[in-house]
């Protein structure tokens, strides 16, 4: 497990207990062994089984899963998607931590497959953005690959894109890529986004790999695709939905970024179940 998530999910567990469970601690004995039962309450797409695993590790090391399924596997409503065996404390005191991982990347992953099937029949890329909850950006866009989508750079030190902040900052296009090529590796590549033809025409003058179209309509973009040729790989960013998903796909672009896949997903609808009569209370 990454360092990063592994600090996550001690956070996330952490928030939720801190120094106790005080209900479990007062009703369940210590050491008792219990079995979660993990079920969808809806149809998704699988992610974060691993995840919720090492929730429960972290409260009892010897905690077992049991599954049938792996991450990007569909689900439909009322399949059980794993079952959890350990200490009965560790369950229960973990069980909110753990839906709650499964709950949201499952639930980008359902979200993203919407957008994949609508994109079926053309040969063009679907990819996130860094449009990501803080602190959870390697989780959110694992589950946009199991999703069947692509991630977009995961940061700001792996991929130069040259926005327009930076092309004001520089007074144009081909001076912030004149500057950005004095520095870079020649195993990189350089993004423009530009949001008009005049963009468009900059960016080809000066050689760039990829030119981001940004909240241009489909008019302009089909302009732009005829303009650029292939000379350059070509991005769609800014205003996709479901609805206008297939019409920007038809232009003829490489790529299709979408923020939505991470911002506007909603977390799916998974329950834990503890089996029944695995020990009884006694009244002392």
């Amino acid at each position: 497990m990454i360092d990063s998530v592994c600090r996550l999910i001690d956070m996330a567990l952490a928030e939720d207990i801190s120094v106790g469970d005080i209900t479990t601690d007062y009703l369940v004995p210590p050491d008792t062994a219990g079995t979660g039962v993990i079920v969808a309450k809806e149809d998704l797409v699988l992610a974060g089984l691993d995840v919720a695993l090492q929730v429960f590790q972290r409260l009892d090391p010897q905690m077992r899963m049991d599954s049938a399924f792996k991450d990007g596997d569909m689900i439909s409503c009322g399949e059980t998607i794993l079952e959890i065996n350990g200490k009965l404390d560790a369950l229960l005191s973990g069980e909110r931590t753990a839906l709650n991982f499964l709950q949201r990347l499952s639930g980008i992953a359902t979200h993203v497959h919407s957008y994949v099937t609508a994109l079926k029949a053309y040969p063009v890329k679907l990819v996130d953005t860094r449009k990501t909850t803080p602190g959870w950006r390697i989780l959110e866009k694992y589950a946009v690959r199991m999703g069947g989508a692509g991630n977009h750079r995961m940061g700001l030190f792996d991929g130069i894109l040259i926005k327009d902040n930076h092309i004001a900052v520089c007074s144009g296009i081909r001076q912030a890529v004149n500057a950005a090529r004095k520095r870079m590796s020649h195993f990189m590549k350089i993004e423009v986004e530009v949001s008009d033809l005049n963009g468009v025409s900059e960016a080809l003058d000066v050689g760039v790999d990829i030119i981001m179209l940004d909240n241009m309509d489909v008019p302009q973009i089909r302009e732009a695709v005829s303009m650029i040729q292939g000379r350059a790989l070509i991005e769609v960013s800014g205003g996709v939905t479901l609805k206008n998903l297939a019409g920007l796909a038809e232009t003829g672009v490489d790529i299709i970024s979408v923020g939505a896949l991470t911002h506007a997903a909603r977390s799916v609808d998974i329950s834990m179940r503890i089996e029944q009569d695995i020990f009884k209370i006694t009244d002392t």
